[in-house]
């Protein structure tokens, strides 16, 4: 292997690194709601205190987070409604998630987007191309869905050559529902562990949440669907 592939790989290769570090080392026991339980008043008191600095501390922890596809991701959003209350917490999460995000998309795009091409081919030019018409709707659609990993959604538009202001934008509208739920969750997270309860994180899947979601990512599709009916209708 050239040095120019070795320098390509690199950063994927940090962020693997960290996550296997992370999962060898057990480090999860550390991210947990049990922890939360634990340390709470210290916790709270803390960031009474020292608002501004403990809103840059979690933004920046989130960010590491999801760039890191740390399995401890989930909790973090519910864990902010709890200490910066629903609109706070799921700002600074939005915005956390945004900045891992998009730490995941550089390094996919610059470690594999050429090595995918010249493997695939002609198949994935064309795929390519149907995707860059609409990669803003398309993207916004996986992720108002809450059922697509969202490690996988930060690296498919990468290797599809999605541009990375849309990439940007359509990640940080497309998660601010479900980041809303999950805050508004953990804003009662309180009196949940108080009674030495988990949340149900589950919540988003009940009909009364899900359907409003699937109803904003149909709509996210339609300028798609309407683009393709007018080409097909004009000679």
């Amino acid at each position: 292997m050239d040095t120019s592939t070795l320098r390509r790989l690199l950063p994927v290769a940090i962020l693997l690194v960290g996550l296997a570090a992370f999962l060898l080392l057990g480090l999860e026991r550390y991210i947990s709601y049990d922890m939360l339980v634990r340390h709470k008043a210290t916790l709270t008191t803390w960031v009474a205190g020292h608002r501004p600095l403990a809103a840059l501390a979690f933004l920046l922890a989130y960010a590491v987070m999801v760039a890191f596809s740390l399995p401890v991701a989930v909790l973090a959003t519910p864990v902010g409604g709890f200490l910066f209350g629903t609109w706070a917490g799921a700002g600074l999460s939005v915005i956390g998630a945004t900045l891992g995000s998009i730490a995941v998309f550089l390094a996919a795009r610059y470690a594999f987007r050429d090595l995918f091409r010249a493997r695939a081919g002609a198949t994935l030019a064309r795929f390519e191309d149907g995707f860059r018409e609409s990669d803003f709707n398309y993207l916004l659609f996986l992720r108002l869905v809450p059922v697509f990993p969202f490690w996988l959604v930060n690296i498919v538009p990468a290797l599809l050559g999605m541009r990375l202001r849309n990439y940007a934008l359509a990640t940080m509208i497309g998660i601010v529902p479900a980041s809303i739920v999950y805050a508004g969750v953990g804003a009662g997270l309180g009196a949940v562990l108080k009674r030495g309860e988990h949340p149900d994180l589950g919540v988003i899947f009940e009909w009364r949440i899900l359907l409003p979601l699937l109803g904003l990512a149909v709509l996210a599709l339609l300028p798609v669907v309407f683009a393709r009916l007018r080409r097909q209708r004009s000679p």
